[in-house]
């Protein structure tokens, strides 16, 4: 064997143990009871059964293969609207306040639009500029009367509606991975003004928990508690002279009141309408068991830097009175302020564990900036993702068997050189797949049998140069060496061709197509190096071995 031969072989053993290893590895050396090497412990490295449980670990299947759920959800954009809109209503009050500019009335009849009717019209030029200038761009205005109305523009509303999907998107993800659903796809869907997402959960046993964990609300809020608590909303409001000023609300207890017939009622309170900090400035929450004893949990929050220092100087404040913690609208306790918080605070509750896992994660991944609905939900079967196994893994390889006797049949031993590269080619491509963590799909397993054609078609070329070199009476050595060097090109073409239009197919398709995509460009790559220069190795190795070039080659 000649050097140059010998280290092409080192080469290509040194990829074929790393491919293994990827697909079948780690291997497990330690005894996991006395944690020494055992030669038993490294034996069971190599049994079908944990062989299978490796290649199972490490090569991800999709959602068509290993089943779970697929939900189309859409955004409702006009929550995300109405809330800017509302936030501009209050800036808008501040403003006028401040200003000294009287109004009869300012409200918002739709999302988008808000209307300030004016006791003196020449101050309207005023409001314009003075809100416009808050408001931003974004906002036409016309002045019709004794009003003025601001609304916003579609091209603005656009703009929102697709800031509102990218960051549900990204705090849908956040929850997803934290839930911990392995290999999740999370991507837009459909035409961009659909505002619709696409959610797909390989291997979710419990889809109804995680559905309800993506549509959560989590809007905290640390509200000063004004008055309460009342026994119903009608005496909370009576409390406050029958109407509520613009800077107090009334919000329901989760803690419900006792009557005297047993049966139980919701508890009110009266609120500061301006919270002192909100989940926005939620540094970390979890859950951990209620410092009561039993069964129950609670969440403990902590706040970042700038959110901790307003709570700081708030409660420092009003050492006495009580604050309300606020989830979604609803005040889960109102405790006393005994003495000065700075960075944490507990939110108490009768929750069981699954509540509070679920509620302190919807805490740490942020509110959505909309509600989203259901528009499709479709559950694939484990069952029918193993028959889609099956059933892709039975056509590959009948595809491979009767390739492979076609080519054993036309080429004759030489065949088996192209037997030895496919079976390479596909060892090479799983492992690739595993090095970059693509998922396997079902279309991805056409992207397998599509790379079995591909590299078949790249040995019958080689194959084909080197036998019309031996018709032009060239040498065997000199034969098989041209017929590389010249099919070389070829192949070289076909595959980056192929290449790139598998990138465009990733770029812009969906999950399956770019699962396929994926595939079959680690199977083309693979195909250079199995078909040129492993296939040239062994040729040159068959035809020095014996230490001379044989007459004939069986080709």
């Amino acid at each position: 064997m000649s050097k140059r031969v010998r280290n092409r072989f080192i080469v290509i053993s040194v990829v074929v143990v790393v491919s293994f290893y990827l697909l079948f590895g780690p291997l497990r050396l330690r005894d996991p009871q006395t944690g020494e090497f055992s030669w038993k412990t490294f034996a069971a490295n190599f049994t079908l059964t944990q062989l299978k449980k490796n290649l199972a670990e490490n090569i991800k299947l999709g959602l068509d293969l290993k089943g779970g759920t697929h939900l189309i959800l859409q955004v409702r954009v006009e929550d995300a609207i109405r809330a800017i809109t509302d936030g501009n209503v209050e800036k808008a009050r501040e403003i006028l306040d401040n200003e000294k500019i009287a109004f009869t009335r300012l409200t918002s009849p739709r999302p988008g639009q808000i209307v300030v009717e004016l006791e003196d019209t020449a101050r309207r030029e005023d409001v314009k500029k003075l809100l416009g200038e808050d408001f931003g761009p974004g906002w036409d205005v016309d002045t019709p009367g004794k009003s003025v109305v601001f609304t916003l523009r579609s091209d603005e509303a656009e703009r929102i509606g697709d800031q509102a999907t990218e960051q549900a998107m990204r705090i849908i993800e956040n929850r997803v991975n934290a839930f911990g659903v392995a290999e999740p796809v999370i991507q837009r869907h459909g035409p961009a003004s659909a505002h619709q997402i696409l959610v797909q959960l390989p291997g979710v046993d419990d889809p109804e928990r995680v559905k309800n964990l993506i549509r959560a609300e989590s809007r905290l809020e640390l509200k000063l508690v004004v008055d309460g608590p009342f026994p119903s909303e009608e005496a909370a409001k009576q409390a406050l002279g029958g109407t509520v000023p613009p800077d107090r609300q009334i919000l329901p207890s989760k803690r419900r009141r006792r009557r005297s017939d047993s049966s139980a009622t919701r508890e009110y309170y009266v609120l500061d309408k301006t919270p002192v900090v909100t989940g926005a400035e939620l540094r970390s929450a979890r859950a951990v068991p209620a410092r009561t004893g039993g069964s129950n949990y609670e969440i403990l929050f902590s706040l970042r830097p700038e959110g901790a220092k307003k709570f700081s100087e708030f409660t420092g404040k009003h050492i006495g009175d009580r604050l309300a913690i606020v989830l979604n609208d609803v005040v889960q306790s109102a405790p006393v302020i005994k003495a000065q918080i700075s960075s944490e605070g507990v939110i108490e509750g009768d929750f069981t564990r699954e509540e509070a896992e679920d509620l302190a994660l919807t805490l740490r991944s942020g509110a959505l900036p909309a509600r989203v609905t259901y528009l499709e939900e479709r559950t694939v079967g484990p069952s029918l993702g193993a028959d889609s196994i099956r059933q892709g893994v039975a056509a590959s390889v009948l595809g491979m068997t009767l390739v492979v006797l076609i080519i054993l049949f036309i080429y004759r031993l030489s065949g088996v050189n192209a037997f030895i590269a496919l079976i390479l080619n596909l060892v090479l491509m799983l492992a690739a797949l595993r090095i970059f963590g693509a998922v396997l799909t079902l279309p991805g397993i056409a992207g397998v049998i599509l790379t079995i054609g591909m590299a078949v078609d790249a040995n019958v070329l080689i194959f084909e140069r080197i036998r019309e070199e031996l018709r032009h009476g060239k040498v065997i050595m000199s034969a098989v060496k041209l017929g590389f060097d010249r099919a070389f090109v070829t192949i070289f073409d076909a595959n980056v061709t192929t290449i790139i239009a598998a990138m465009f197919l990733f770029i812009f398709g969906t999950g399956p197509i770019r699962g396929f995509a994926v595939t079959l460009t680690c199977g083309l790559v693979a195909n250079l190096f199995s078909a040129v220069f492993v296939s040239r190795t062994i040729f040159e190795w068959a035809l020095t071995r014996r230490g001379e070039v044989p007459e004939k080659l069986s080709i």
